[in-house]
């Protein structure tokens, strides 16, 4: 049954990528949310931890309501998203291999991230306008997932939640640089929906596996 659902949902994730650039539609948001919501499903059913059961489904309603494309649901997207990402800092926080110590045995990584946040912030601050504070939260939700990684041993399954806890964030920051930093008909405007949803659903199929 979870192979299945599994084949599910990639077979989601596959069929929304050429829809990715196109404006809001129901099939759009259907596959979106399928493609993750499947995931959670998976995760249930297999009696993984209960923070990625969360996780998985605090990003699938995020996925929905960002499928609308509109303000409002753009703000209740980034909170379902804000929210998924600080389930997956708890998670990797309170499983039972994760040593806190091991962050600073990745002192590139650790300080590559920090670095990454003050640019981050730098950039996006000026041009997010009403959306400042909102994203000057996320900044620091993303990035802490990023560190809180780093206490999780690299054995077995969860060799997989660091390279996806980075793709995850790989994927956020085209999202942002799309949304807030690239003018209206630049020329990377036609790759970066192509390259923002395979490493986002990459990111949550491996944390996925990572967990279960």
């Amino acid at each position: 049954m979870t192979t299945a659902l599994f084949l599910v949902a990639a077979a989601c994730a596959l069929a929304y990528l050429p829809l990715a650039p196109r404006p809001a539609s129901k099939l759009r948001s259907v596959l979106k949310t399928a493609s993750v919501a499947c995931l959670a499903v998976i995760a249930l059913l297999s009696e993984a931890p209960l923070l990625l059961i969360a996780a998985l489904s605090l990003c699938a309603i995020g996925d929905a309501l960002l499928s609308r494309e509109t303000d409002a649901t753009f703000m209740a997207g980034i909170g379902a998203f804000a929210a998924g990402h600080l389930a997956y800092i708890a998670l990797f926080l309170s499983h039972p291999s994760s040593d806190t110590s091991l962050i600073l045995t990745h002192p590139g990584l650790f300080w590559s991230l920090i670095l990454l946040g003050i640019v981050a912030a730098t950039l996006l601050a000026p041009r997010a306008g009403d959306l400042k504070l909102p994203v000057l939260g996320y900044i620091p939700i993303i990035l802490g997932m990023g560190v809180t990684v780093l206490a999780l041993p690299d054995t077995g399954a969860l060799r997989w939640a660091l390279p996806a806890a980075m793709a995850f964030i790989a994927s956020d920051l085209i999202l942002a640089t799309e949304k807030f930093l690239l003018p209206a008909h630049h020329p990377a405007l036609r790759m970066t929906p192509y390259l923002v949803w395979p490493l986002y659903w990459g990111a949550q199929a491996g944390l996925l596996i990572a967990f279960l």
